[in-house]
């Protein structure tokens, strides 16, 4: 028999953390940060402090109460003891959105982590380019060390970073090695020394089940779902869709799936992506929004700034596509050209060198990640706020509400924004897209995909944007496919919309053990 847990995400959209467990011993499918469940207690500037190790996380009910953390984050007034300690072989991470991996970086080290190569390459990027926390440095952690009777957990600067230890769905190549072997700036004068984690493949690893990894189509490259076979077989799909370009690859997961006695599957759109009448809306195609998107840019003379996620490497492909049918150059922040960096390091597939990079007015050199390696093999690449603002007609810029405060620097004249991401689905966001439309408006520049309504909220146009998960029709068409006997619905907000549907379904609380 299998016992199944879902620690989180069981009725709320991200942060799945789901225990599968065969005879005393099982997996993690994926340990996310939950978002819904932080915006309980934070926000942009007040955070879980670092230097607390898990001791926030724990009282807040943010992160399951178990025995399975890195113990250097415990501080002496948090005692792990009476907490069940499961045997934990490996989480199986179904892709790098931090809604699925943003909380491996609490995890005890001697858990690796099961990732496509994609996936790996990816949150190794992330972390070197972004901020540390100790929640979400994945590939490496630095090391903390108990101060003032051990209520507060400081740095190790003797320690190295350590990296954690990876299985490969697909035998890793030298690019990744070289890139999991290595942090930026870590010769420099007084930095800590890289101590690297390993990286195998899939099949040298000792897991309480047969795990077949699979590729499915994500907003997101590198996105998986899983079949584990032992005693009760049983499928995993992620996020996923049905719609992208590569849609034929869920498809063929699914079709693997059919002997799954128990599938657990995503439901994001359940809830989510209605029209007025309650019925829900046509997905959108990457190629039907390529096509809106191309038509505003054709009729815009002047500077395009295009908004997307920074990981949507589909929509990244698209923008390129339509820069160059419109005779323009499109350019990405520094950070994202290092992510596009680091995918090539894996799939040997260079997606940087078309595009221009923005050179920000920054500090460059306390970015070691950027002078060592952007700079260093695209520094001809650069943008800067001159050229765009001299030639403004010549650019599509990608820059998110984040990054509107580098047009202070460039001064545009009128032009185009193009919104091409999520809707808001929370009440700060809806407040940031009405800073976003103060910041539009202050330029003259005309908003597509959004505009704010006469109630003063965000109203957003669908044909801009492709959602990376699957629709109603496609679950149900999934479903019926797979045919499972036990059907688990996680990362949905609409359970009950499964239940009225479907024979099988199991709604589980968080924290419930069922056995199949």
């Amino acid at each position: 028999m299998v016992s199944i847990t879902v620690y989180d995400g069981a009725g709320s959209i991200g942060g799945n953390k789901i225990y599968v467990e065969e005879k005393g011993k099982g997996v993690f499918l994926d340990f996310g940060k939950n978002f819904g469940k932080y915006g309980l207690f934070y926000e942009e500037f007040l955070k879980n402090r670092d230097s607390r190790g898990i001791h926030d996380l724990i009282h807040l009910d943010l992160i399951p109460k178990l025995n399975i953390y890195r113990p250097d984050l415990v501080p002496s007034d948090v005692d792990l003891a009476p907490y069940p300690r499961p045997e934990v072989a490996a989480v199986l991470l179904s892709h790098a959105h931090v809604d699925h991996s943003g909380n491996i970086g609490l995890l005890d080290m001697r858990i690796p982590v099961i990732a496509s190569p994609l996936s790996i390459a990816i949150l190794k990027g992330m972390q070197d380019s972004g901020m540390s926390s100790v929640d979400s440095d994945v590939a490496y952690i630095s090391p903390k060390v108990p101060k003032e009777g051990g209520l507060f957990l400081g740095s190790d600067k003797m320690s190295p970073h350590q990296g954690r230890n990876f299985y490969c769905t697909a035998t890793p190549g030298d690019g990744l090695l070289g890139l999991l072997s290595r942090r930026p700036g870590q010769e420099g004068k007084g930095a800590k020394k890289f101590e690297p984690g390993t990286c195998m493949p899939l099949d040298s690893a000792t897991l309480p089940f047969h795990v077949r990894a699979y590729d499915v189509d994500h907003s997101i490259y590198g996105a998986l779902g899983y079949i584990l076979e032992g005693d009760t077989p049983l499928a995993y799909t992620g996020d996923f869709r049905l719609h992208g370009k590569q849609g034929d690859k869920t498809q063929n997961f699914v079709h693997q799936a059919k002997d799954a006695s128990v599938l657990i599957i995503e439901g994001t759109r359940v809830s989510r992506q209605t029209g007025p009448e309650g019925d829900e809306r046509e997905p959108s195609t990457e190629a039907t929004v390529c096509e809106t998107c191309r038509s505003t840019a054709e009729s815009t003379k002047g500077l395009i700034i295009a908004d997307f996620s920074p990981r949507n490497f589909e929509r990244l492909e698209t923008f390129l596509a339509i820069a160059e049918k419109t005779g323009r150059k499109l350019v990405v922040m520094a950070k994202d050209a290092y992510l596009l960096h680091a995918m090539e390091c894996a799939d040997g597939v260079c997606r940087y060198r078309p595009v221009g990079i923005y050179r920000e007015l920054t500090d460059q050199g306390r970015r070691k990640w950027e002078s060592e390696v952007v700079e260093a093999t695209a520094g001809e690449q650069y943008v800067s706020h001159l050229d765009i603002r001299n030639n403004p007609g010549r650019y599509i810029l990608c820059f998110s509400f984040f990054d509107m405060k580098h047009l202070l620097d460039i001064k545009p004249e009128r032009g185009a924004y193009i919104y091409s991401s999520c809707e808001a689905f929370t009440e700060e966001m809806e407040i940031d897209f009405v800073r976003l439309g103060n910041w539009l408006k202050r330029f003259g520049i005309q908003s597509s995909g959004f505009c704010i309504g006469e109630n003063g909220k965000p109203v957003f146009d669908p044909a801009f944007h492709a959602s990376g998960h699957a629709s109603r029709e496609d679950l149900e068409r999934v479903i019926r496919e797979v045919d499972p006997d036990h059907l688990i619905p996680v990362h949905t907000m609409g359970r009950e919309w499964f239940a009225e549907r479907f024979d099988s379904v199991v709604k589980l609380v968080e924290g419930e053990r069922i056995q199949i």
